[in-house]
């Protein structure tokens, strides 16, 4: 693999962290947006003001052409302004007064070859070509054509400021003789850039207090958050017993909760499988020392040449072996997910068919076994219900005394169908009531205890119930089922919790 340095994986970690990431969420299409806006808005501004001054030096220029006599001005020729002629110094005179009445910088009027005849501000000789109007030659077109117009470009002039001007034409006896010219500082610039830099500055202010709630935001997001990674991590590294913090946050919360559960689950199946181990070690040990015990007496007893009680060893070493296959089948039975396979079923018949499969081994113990259950229709897993059903009642059979009597009914009730299994056995001690339902305890020397807790969690699967009430001579577990499967559909037989 190659070396990260790390600094580099630093940095990474960084631009990968939540912090991070909502601080480029907050900030990136901010900084857009104020960038777009104030661009647009700026040339928007730009834009309008400029129209606007155009519009005014124009006007201008018109009104002044309309105090231009044509044909007195084209009479003015080069050198008038050298000799200050009558007729140049009325012109100089009018144009000064427009200049100084409107603010502007420069009046001028010229001929329609484009030569100066008169320029106030700008110092031109009479009859000296302009070459600014080459700038403006397409406005130019226009005023010789009889319109008003503006130039479209601002221009910087010699003093570093950006100049405007509008054009008018001059008419004598109804055709265009020449046109007035009048220049202006586009002074908006000033307040415009003025406008641009606060803008500027309230957007990078506007950023600065976004990005310290983006951050204070992340915080906020990110501490929670890394208290469940840690706690994650935890559970990653095996420790189950710390519970997860509850958060304040609702999605948050949720998470953590949910956390919370996965962890004492996990627990709870960690404890479980320890548990069963821990029974399976303990049970798988009897029946092996059995088997090594018998089937070295046995070798012995053919090394000796004593055959008579060599069937009676191997009888002890097949009873052995059918023990521990039972411990591996109940085992497997208890510990192997089985998903409901949901069907409708006969109460009646379900109960015919467990006391039918525990007819031999109850006339093996003299027990009689009776049935009493009404008609129902379960909606339920047949094959897993008789399993139940059978521990249910193998556990009353090998619990009653000889000419004992079991008694298994089933009725309705309430939306619910409660089956007993009842026997006349000494009942269960009150110490040992609270752990019936835990894998691996029994109170018999050869008995896996896992007969009933699996009985107890196919009922939790079926969204039903079972519960013991024993007393000396009477000891029933009543089995309880929801009618139509709603409650727990779905479910699978798990290892419990």
């Amino acid at each position: 693999m190659p070396h990260v340095a790390p600094h580099t994986s630093r940095w990474r970690d960084a631009l990968g962290s939540l912090s991070a990431r909502l601080l480029v969420a907050f900030l990136v299409p901010t900084l857009l947006f104020v960038a777009v806006a104030g661009t647009a808005v700026y040339q928007l501004a730009r834009v309008i003001l400029e129209e606007e001054l155009g519009t005014s030096l124009s006007g201008i220029a018109a009104a002044t052409a309309t105090q231009v006599h044509g044909e007195r001005l084209l009479t003015i020729e080069p050198g008038d302004d050298v000799a200050r002629t009558r007729t140049w110094r009325n012109f100089v005179r009018t144009f000064e007064n427009i200049a100084e009445a409107s603010g502007v910088r420069r009046v001028y009027a010229v001929d329609t070859q484009g030569r100066m005849r008169v320029d106030v501000g700008g110092g031109l000789p009479v009859g000296a070509e302009m070459p600014e109007l080459a700038r403006d030659r397409l406005e130019l077109t226009r005023v010789f054509a009889g319109e008003r117009a503006a130039s479209q470009v601002l221009f910087t002039g010699s003093d570093g400021q950006r100049y405007k001007t509008g054009y008018a034409p001059i008419l004598y006896e109804g055709r265009v003789v020449g046109a007035v010219g009048v220049e202006a500082s586009a002074a908006f610039f000033g307040p415009l850039q003025r406008l641009s830099r606060t803008y500027a500055i309230m957007g990078a202010v506007a950023l600065s207090a976004l990005a310290v709630i983006a951050l204070v935001t992340a915080r906020g997001l990110a501490r929670p958050l890394r208290r469940l990674m840690a706690s994650a991590l935890r559970i990653g590294r095996g420790d189950l017993t710390t519970p997860v913090p509850p958060e304040p946050t609702l999605e948050i919360g949720v998470l953590a909760r949910e956390l919370e559960d996965m962890r004492g689950a996990l627990e709870s199946r960690d404890r479980q499988l320890k548990m069963m181990l821990a029974g399976v070690a303990h049970e798988v040990r009897n029946p092996i020392g059995g088997i090594a015990l018998f089937s070295g007496i046995l070798k012995e007893d053919l090394q000796a040449g004593a055959h008579a009680d060599a069937g009676a060893h191997v009888e002890r070493i097949q009873r052995e072996v059918t023990y521990l296959q039972r411990i591996v089948e109940d085992f497997l039975a208890f510990a192997r997910e089985q998903p409901l396979a949901r069907a409708p079923v006969e109460a009646p018949t379900l109960l015919s068919v467990v006391c039918e499969l525990m007819a031999a081994e109850a006339s093996a113990r003299d027990v009689t076994v009776d049935i009493d259950a009404s008609p129902a229709v379960l909606e339920a897993d047949g094959s897993l219900l008789t399993a139940a059903l059978v521990n249910l009642v193998k556990n009353a059979v090998q619990a009653s005394p000889p000419g004992g009597r079991v008694q298994v009914s089933g009725a309705s009730n309430d939306g619910h169908y409660t089956i007993q299994v009842r026997d006349t056995g000494p009942g269960v001690p009150g110490t040992a009531r609270e752990r019936i339902f835990e894998p691996f305890f029994t109170t018999r020397e050869k008995g896996t205890g896992l007969g009933l807790p699996l009985a107890h969690k196919i009922a939790l699967a079926h969204g039903g119930a079972l519960r013991l009430d024993s007393a000396p001579g009477d000891t029933r577990f009543i089995l309880t089922l929801p009618l139509g499967g709603k409650p727990g559909h779905g479910a699978s037989v798990t290892p419990p919790r």
